[in-house]
């Protein structure tokens, strides 16, 4: 796909790491712009190193990823101004409230004051998290610092967002809440890249799918046409659902086994 439809593209990127560990193995992948991109893998796919290399915390050992038609490391600020990040371990200013971090991070983005505040509240309402300043973040639970930080991802209306495991520890609720926020700006235009572990939630969510293993992509599709993308892979063992067809793909059945004991 052509860079110039894409907001995301990685070609042929390696990582490694001092302990010798080889996260990505030549891994190249396009993000379609106003798509919803499910990225899943096995834990240690290389799911969140491939994040952190999007968001410029890391540099690939070789390879080119461009983002918004950027290299990644080098992109100015008024394009970085652009994205949206939650981050597989997001950092917090655990002394301010929800409605604090929020405005912080709206006005470090340069949204203006008044609208800084009035989509703060939007935000905290819209995702039930409290708007009084004597609640701060360092006593929210899991879910809740998942949920603020969506909401800091937001704050600004990104074009992009980049988005780790972002329905993790969140209540059903707030699951459906945060999938329809979704769905309505991919809607707009707004291009979302999402991991998650939940493949039947990708599968009814996503527009299109990533399957990544060992450090490379196995497979990407468009969601409606993954039967087709696997088969020439799978064959007769070619499933119906995302899942049949990500455990065939990245777990051969000499590896599935029972307990002994039972």
């Amino acid at each position: 796909m052509a860079a110039d439809t894409s907001d995301i593209v990685l070609e042929h990127v390696t990582k490694s790491y001092e302990n010798g560990h080889r996260a990505l193995t030549g891994l190249s992948l396009t993000v379609p712009r106003g798509s919803i991109m499910g990225f899943v893998g096995l834990n240690g796919a290389g799911k969140s190193t491939t994040i952190r290399l999007l968001a410029g915390l890391e540099h690939a050992d070789d390879g080119n990823i461009v983002v918004l038609g950027h290299p990644a490391l080098t992109r100015p600020p008024a394009v970085a101004a652009r994205i949206g990040f939650v981050l597989d371990d997001p950092f917090y200013f655990e002394w301010l409230s929800g409605r604090e971090y929020c405005i912080w991070t709206g006005m470090m983005y340069g949204v203006p004051g008044a609208e800084c505040e009035r989509r703060t509240a939007e935000l905290l309402t819209l995702l039930d998290l409290p708007g009084d300043d004597r609640m701060l973040i360092g006593t929210y639970s899991t879910g809740m610092k998942k949920k603020i930080s969506l909401a800091a991802a937001l704050i600004h209306a990104p074009s992009l967002l980049i988005l780790d495991e972002p329905l993790e520890a969140v209540d059903a609720v707030a699951a459906r809440t945060i999938k329809d926020i979704l769905s309505d700006l991919a809607s707009r235009g707004t291009t979302v890249f999402i991991t998650s572990h939940a493949l039947d939630t990708v599968e009814r969510f996503c527009t299109d799918v990533c399957i990544i293993h060992e450090g490379r992509v196995i497979v990407q599709s468009p969601m409606a046409t993954l039967a087709d993308a696997v088969r020439p892979l799978l064959g007769e063992q070619a499933g119906a659902t995302l899942e049949e067809n990500f455990v065939s793909l990245v777990a051969p059945t000499s590896t599935r086994k029972r307990l002994s004991y039972v």
